[in-house]
Formats: C-alpha cells, structure tokens, sequence
C-alpha cells in the first residue's frame, strides 16, 4: 500500500493524460465479500482491457478481503479526507476519468477533482440507490410494527411513485440525487432504479448509464440435481438486508422447510460474521452460520436450492447472480429479484410471504422436474442480461462519447451545473475551514 500522498503545488493542466482513470473509493474493493466489490472490479476490467492506466485511491482501512489491485497492473494510493493534499495529488495525475465509488466519495473530494482537473469525465458508480434502500427499510419497520412480518405481499406491491415520496422527504436522497446530476456520467446496476429516476426524479437518461454485473454467461458444465444436497443462503452481514434477510429465515421461513423436510439443511455463508448471527447456529434445527465462503461458486455449485428472503434493499443481488452461474435454483422475494430479469422467466421462485417462500423452497428442493425446468432458465438469462462483452463495451462507448462531447453534455446539464456551484462551493468553505483548525490544532 502507497504511503499519504504528499507533493508541492503544480499548475493546472487543462488537457488531461489520455487513458487514465482515477478511482476514488469509498471502501477498498473486496470481490469476495461483496456485489458492490465484485462489481467494480468488473468496471476495472473493462478498463484494463482497452489498456488504460487506473489509480485506485481511498481514505479507508483495508479490508481483510480486499483485492490485490497491484496484482492486476492498478496503483494503489492512500489518500486524506479534509486535505489538500489530494488537490496536489490529482493536478499531478490529471486524469481523463475519475470514477467516484459511492455518492459520499462525490460530496467529499467532487469540488476538488472539478477545480484540480475541470476536463475528467466525472462519473459515480452507485452500486444501489441508498435512499430507496433506507426508504425501503423505514418502510418494513412500519410493517414489522403493525404485525405484518411475515406476509410482505402489501409491502413488495408498492408502487414507484409512492417509493418516491418516501424517497423525497429524507436527506438521503437530496444528497444522492444531487451527486447523480453533478456527475458527467452515473453507472446504474438496476434498470428499475433507472426508470425510478426517470419518471419520478426526472433525472435526464443522457446521465445515467445501465451497467449491471458483467459475467461470463458462456454455458457451463455444473453438478446435477442429484449430486447437490441442502439449502444455502449468503451475504455479507455487513449489510442490513442481508442481517434482516437472516432472522426472517431463522424465525419463520425456516421452521415451516423443516416441518415439510425435517431433515434439511441450510447452510448460511456471510463475511464478518458477527457473534449476534453465530448466536443462531443450531446443528438439531438444521440452521448452520458457516461464516465467511473464500469460494462462494464452489458453494453454491454445491447446494441444491439457494434461499434469498429480502425484505428491503435496492440494486442487484450478487448472490442470486451467483446462483444463475452455478446452476442453482433460487427462491426470492420481488424485491430480491427487482431489476435482475426483466422479460424473462425467474429460474426458481418468486414469492412475497413466509408461507409461499417455504412451499416454494420444499418444491424446489424435492421435485427433480421443478428443479430442471429452473435450472433451464438460467444461461438464457444470463446471456441477456449480463452478458460481460456486451455491457462491457458498451459502457466504455459511452464513456468515451462522453469525453469526446464533454462541452455539448455538460451544457445540456444546466441543474449539475447549478448544484455543482452552490454545494460544492458549501462543501469547499467547510474542508478549507477543517483544513485550517486542523493546522492550527
């Protein structure tokens, strides 16, 4: 890992260095842990491809799961927030892209990279929209609150533009949405968030960019059905869908599998795992926490049936991608399988509450037919909807279509010029003003 970048103040270069991407993360990339780390990593790749030379640099702790970037050819650069040294350590890389990793990596160092380098195509890889997300969680306490935990079919059927007003009212969102038109560019994981933005915030589509997970949807040799036993269920427990996803599985779904399968087991992978979800291991219930999957195909390649209850949440589900590229039948909630298939058959199940998830589970588990003609439905999906040379390419067009009309696009982003001037000149006179206490402290 580089040292703090330190360096004495250069002039502004207006033409940047062709081919080169900064990466400004919020986190270091962890594929292993992680869809958002899987998936910029996949974004690196595109990049990497076609040649480019790319700078990743973050303020954050490395991760025990974190990528060898160096290993891949990217430099790695520790940077500080509320700190000129990165206005120094930008003006010297001038970079022709900086990719920012998350809403909040726009707010802290955008202003920075705009006066430092004005000429980069700024772009955000949201991963999801944080605010549908927090929407959405605030909305299934209120449903947890009225007594309606385990039948979420109300709570799955709620319509976008009332996702919206919910979505509108939090500070989250007015954030969020205010970075997403700040940027040249916004790499979107889900079309449903896309047309959320659309219809309901108005963003104009000349911003946003579809890109979802990029795999390798090549048909391949898996195990059969009768060579897979148990159940499987995954996700980082870092992440507050995937905890609540758990204890709706521990609490109601999984006592009604075993009451059909009473000797089913379902094992539960997850990196950081902490002692309140060890606390649920049961081996007599068949409830297994088996911590963190260094190999999660070869895990889910294994397990017959892979189960995904989430209440809340936005994006696309790495796990259930990961189930699609195992051959493995899943079992889902609409809101696990928003924005993951379209027009196309769902391989496995999609349900909206706790009963209809454990009949849908014990069918699957149990009925070779059903589970052959799901396990049909996967390559097909994956071949449209994933496909990595297709959205792959296709991003890095639009990128350098982007740069090549920078002057045309921004002009027709009056509301990003506007936001870019009033907030970013807030957040400026706030960094210089910690930037000068912390010199005098």
């Amino acid at each position: 890992m580089a040292a703090a970048f330190t360096s004495r103040k250069t002039a502004v270069t207006l033409t940047p260095v062709p081919n080169s991407l900064l990466v400004i993360g919020y986190v270091w990339p962890e594929p292993r842990s992680s869809a958002a780390g899987g998936h910029m990593m996949q974004v690196l790749e595109c990049f990497l491809a076609r040649g480019w030379r790319i700078t990743f640099a973050s303020p954050a702790k490395e991760g025990e799961h974190k990528a060898d970037l160096q290993a891949l050819g990217v430099a790695e650069q520790v940077i500080e927030l509320n700190n000129e040294s990165f206005d120094h350590f930008v003006q010297e890389l001038n970079p022709a892209v900086v990719l920012f990793d998350r809403f909040m990596m726009e707010e802290q160092f955008g202003w920075r990279v705009e006066q430092q380098c004005p000429n980069a195509v700024r772009v955000l890889e949201t991963s999801d929209l944080q605010s549908l997300r927090d929407a959405r969680q605030q909305l299934l306490k209120a449903h947890l609150a009225a007594g309606k935990g385990d039948d979420c079919r109300e709570l799955f059927a709620i319509e976008p533009a009332e996702l919206f007003r919910h979505m509108a009212a939090s500070d989250t969102a007015l954030r969020e949405i205010a970075a997403l038109y700040r940027c040249d560019l916004n790499l979107m994981i889900s079309d449903a968030e896309i047309s959320l933005l659309c219809d309901h915030f108005k963003l104009p589509d000349a911003l946003l960019v579809h890109c979802p997970l990029l795999l390798d949807a090549t048909p391949r040799e898996v195990l059969p059905y009768r060579e897979r036993a148990h159940f499987i269920s995954i996700g980082n427990f870092r992440h507050a869908p995937n905890w609540d996803a758990v204890l709706w599985l521990k609490q109601s779904i999984w006592p009604l599998i075993r009451e059909q399968l009473p000797q089913a087991q379902l094992h539960v992978y997850g990196a950081y795992t902490p002692p309140k979800a060890t606390a649920l291991h049961n081996a007599p219930q068949g409830f297994h926490v088996m911590n963190w999957a260094p190999d999660a195909l070869a895990v889910m390649e294994g397990a017959r049936v892979c189960l995904a209850p989430l209440r809340f949440g936005a994006g696309i589900k790495g796990k259930l991608a990961d189930a699609m590229l195992c051959g493995t039948p899943s079992v889902t909630t609409p809101i696990g399988a928003e924005g993951m298939h379209g027009q196309w058959p769902w391989p496995g199940e999609v349900v909206g509450d706790a009963a209809a998830f454990a009949e849908a589970a014990v069918r699957l588990y149990r009925e070779e037919n059903a589970w052959q003609q799901a396990h049909s439905h996967n390559w097909p999906l994956l071949a449209a909807r994933y496909e990595r040379h297709a959205f792959g390419e296709l991003l890095m067009q639009q990128i350098e279509q982007c740069q090549a009309n920078l002057a045309e696009h921004r002009a027709r982003n009056f509301t990003g010029a506007m936001l870019r001037h009033h907030q970013h000149k807030s957040t400026k006179y706030m960094a210089q003003w910690i930037e000068a206490k912390s010199r005098r402290d």
